[in-house]
Parts: C-alpha cells; structure tokens; sequence
C-alpha cells in the first residue's frame, strides 16, 4: 500500500515532488529590466516580501509586502482599487545627464510602473498614488536640495498625469523605511530615528555613486 504524508495542509502520495512556495514561484519567474528581485520572508509581518532598491519597481496583484528606505529618494506607491493591483517604485534623482531609459530617473521610473501595472489590468484613470521620501538626511548636501527636487518632480508628475495623491509623507529630515501591500493599497512609513543607521549609510553611498552625485531604530509608525 501507497504511504501517504500530510503536507501544507492537503495529503500528497510518498515521493511526490513538494509544491513550490510563492517565493519560490518569484525567485524563478524572468526579471525584467529594473524589476526587483530580492524576495524573502518578514518576519515581522509573517508576509511573503520583495524589497525594492534603487532604480528598482515591483507590481502585483496579491498582498506580498514590498518594502524600501528612503532617504532623498522617492517611492511612489500606485494602486487600481477596483482591479486590485498595485506597485512601488524608488528613483534618486528628477533627471540626469547620461541614460535616461533607466530606474533611477524619475520620469522614466514613472513609466515603468505604471506601464507595468497597466499590463496587469489596472487602468490609468483609476490609478492613486501614495508618496515617499524626499528627506533631507545627507549633511553638507542642502545646496543640491535632492529630496526637495525629488519631491516638486513627483507632485508635478502626477499632477499632469491626473493621478490624485491620497497620502504622503515627504520632506524633512528622516530616512523612512515604507511597507506597501500591492492588493489592498495599505501603505506604512516608519521615520527612523536615533540617528543614521549604517545601513542607511550605505544607502546614502549607493545612491551618490549609481547617480554620480558629489559626496558631501526606532520610530512612530503611520498608516496610511
């Protein structure tokens, strides 16, 4: 007689190969350009996750948690409330001067999720934002005023592109670190606080090398 095991809640035969897990089914699914592909598991919120780094942007239709830290940066969150869709990007500068078929440009990183979400049923009338970042957190660099550009560039945009903005938490002096679950548009910033992380030290050091700009814990937590 056929053994049979218990597994994930339903009986498979013995020897049966073991159904893939969502994060597998990520992990293995082709990237496309600038599309994040750090998957893990938050502990924290016992969610599948994706983080979204840089120049990266992400888009799905069930409530994964995507996750970023901003400092200057930006990331806008976009989400259709009747297709149940939604997607998060992180861009570093307005515009540049070298390609600008690339992430970390705001306009084109606009694009790319919204072009993205629009092939995943969302429809561009019914698209509203929520916005991140834009913090001033790098010392010596408020003459570039990076965050405050970031930010103008964002509202603008969506302005003309007649996406409402339904929340935001943007400028000041704090990094935030910012959850968003794609499916039901629930969007959280936490501001961390008790000075700069060496993490987000090295989030400050790559965002000045990949944009060629010049060198120079605990919090409250907001739902949106």
């Amino acid at each position: 007689m056929t053994k049979r095991f218990l597994f994930s809640g339903a009986v498979r035969p013995a020897g049966a190969p073991a159904t893939p897990s969502r994060l597998d089914r990520l992990r293995a699914a082709p990237r496309k350009p600038g599309e994040a592909s750090f998957f893990f598991f938050d502990a924290h919120s016992q969610s599948d996750a994706v983080k979204v780094l840089p120049g990266e942007y992400f888009v799905h239709h069930e409530d994964l948690l995507l996750t970023t830290t901003l400092g200057s940066c930006i990331s806008v969150c976009l989400w259709d409330r009747s297709a149940r869709v939604g997607g998060m990007n992180h861009f570093m500068l307005p515009e540049g001067s070298g390609a600008q078929d690339c992430g970390r440009y705001g306009g084109f990183a606009m694009e790319l999720l919204i072009n993205e979400l629009l092939k995943k049923g969302a429809l561009r009338g019914a698209l509203e934002a929520k916005v991140f970042g834009g913090g001033q957190v790098i010392s010596g660099m408020h003459s570039l005023n990076v965050g405050e550009r970031n930010t103008e560039f964002v509202m603008d945009y969506l302005g003309r592109e007649r996406i409402p903005v339904v929340s935001k938490d943007v400028l000041g002096g704090q990094p935030r670190k910012v959850a968003f679950f794609p499916a039901s548009g629930k969007a959280l910033v936490k501001r961390l606080g008790g000075g700069r992380t060496e993490a987000m030290l090295e989030l400050d050091r790559a965002a000045r090398l990949r944009a060629a700009l010049p060198a120079g814990a605990a919090g409250t937590i907001d739902l949106f």
